[in-house]
Formats: C-alpha cells, structure tokens, sequence
C-alpha cells in the first residue's frame, strides 16, 4: 500500500467482502461461545432463521417495499425542493445572504423532533412519514449543493462572459454543468441519510415498514428479527448507493479523469 494509490476492482472486491467475513466470524464467536446471551444477541444461523419466518409468514417483503417507497418519496420531493434553490444560492450572493442563515439554523434541528407537531398537522399516515424524511434531507442538502455550484473555477465564469453569454446563461451551461457530479454525490450521500431518517418516522405511529417490525420484535425480546431488520436496511442501502456510484460513473465520467 501507498498513499492515495488506487487499488484494483479485483482488489477492493476481496477485501470489501474480507471484512464481512470477519465481521459475522466475531459474532459468531461472541454468541456460539457463550461470552453475550442470546437475550441480548442473537447468533447469525437464528438471525436468518427470524428472517426465514418474516419472509414466509408475516410478508415481511410487503414491509421492505412500504419502506423504499417512504425513502425515496420523502427524498425525491427533498430533491426537488433543495437542488434548484441551492444552484439559485450558489450562484446569487444575495439569495444566498437571504436564505443561507435560515437553512444554517435548520439543518441543525433534528428531523425525529418534528414528528409530534407533523401527527397533530398530518396524522399517523403516509404524509408525516415523508414529511420527516423531507424535513432530514432538504436543507443539508440545499446547503451542500449551494457550495457546489459557488465553487466553480472564476476562470470559466469569465470565459463564457468574454464569449457574449449572459447571466442566466452562465447558470445554465457554466455554473449547473460544473458543478453537476458534485450535486450528483451530494444526492448520493444524503440519500443514506434518508435511510436514518425513514426508521426514525416509522417507529411511531406506524402499521407498517421495517421500523414497525423493529418495534413489534423488540417488544417480543426477539433480537433475531431486530437484527435481520437492521440488516436488511444495510443491504438495500448498500444496493442503492452502488447503482447511484454507478449511474454517476456512466453520466459524468469525464469527471473522474
């Protein structure tokens, strides 16, 4: 290994799965051999034995769905919301001086803080649980993405000014094409955020989702399905952000030269 050298695909493949391996070899180790109680833990063969059952007899794929479709609903109306005003900050110094204060101050206030006020505005149904997600996402990212676009080499601003473009058109083929692999990451990151934030919704005032199952486990003391849970939100996360590496890839590829 040397710093900042790339490894192989081949490379990162072996040791992304070594420490998986490792990861269940300890936990197999730390319940088989009797050093944490399977009250607190259960082992990896009843974990998937739990989920086995979720599976086959409670639907719990209709619970996976609800759940995906609560995160990328919440996130895509974020998105819709957050980007445009975030390119409209990056590139204006005086919107930015309006609204930059406000989105400062409310990217700090907890999305899980909301829920009680959206119950009483939107009830216990779908809306608050997007509502929650959209409140988590939206001002990180119209911050992150008014950074990206207010990041753009001067050099290339001046350029296209000096070639006749007026302002509206340095926004559109200066300021939004530079910065787009960066807003495409930006997306990429906050859409993990989102994951936290759905969980979060529905463990209140939920019939439904992965968090309504976590709860109705937890107060049967079956950690197998809590943990098959958990698990379960790692790996559909872990596929969606590498779709969303990949989709990157493919559209900005001249990007990563």
């Amino acid at each position: 290994m040397r710093p900042l050298q790339p490894a192989s695909p081949a490379v990162r493949l072996v040791l992304g799965l070594a420490f998986f391996i490792l990861f269940v070899a300890l936990w197999a180790v730390a319940t088989y051999g009797g050093f944490v109680s399977p009250f607190f833990l259960a082992n990896p063969l009843t974990m998937l034995s739990e989920g086995w059952l979720l599976f086959t007899k409670f639907g719990f794929i209709g619970d996976i769905g609800i759940t995906v479709w609560r995160v990328f609903g919440g996130f895509i109306l974020a998105g819709l919301v957050a980007v445009p005003l975030g390119i409209l900050m990056g590139a204006y110094k005086p919107i930015e001086a309006f609204l930059e204060p406000f989105v400062s101050f409310a990217r700090y206030l907890p999305a899980s803080a909301f829920i009680p006020l959206l119950i009483l505005w939107a009830g216990i149904g779908e809306t608050q649980k997007l509502l929650v997600i959209f409140i988590g996402a939206v001002f990180q990212i119209i911050l992150m993405v008014a950074g990206a676009v207010g990041g753009t080499r001067r050099d290339l601003v001046e350029a296209a000014y000096t070639l006749g473009a007026t302002d509206g058109g340095v926004v559109r083929r200066v300021l939004i094409p530079a910065a787009a692999p960066q807003i495409a990451e930006i997306l990429r990151l906050v859409l993990g955020w989102a994951w936290t934030y759905v969980i979060v919704a529905e463990l209140i005032g939920s019939s439904a989702g992965i968090g309504h199952m976590i709860v109705d486990s937890q107060a049967l003391l079956n950690t197998g399905q809590i943990i098959f849970g958990i698990i379960v939100i790692g790996v559909i996360g872990l596929i969606s952000d590498t779709a969303f590496k990949a989709l990157n890839r493919r559209l900005y590829s001249w990007s990563l030269a």
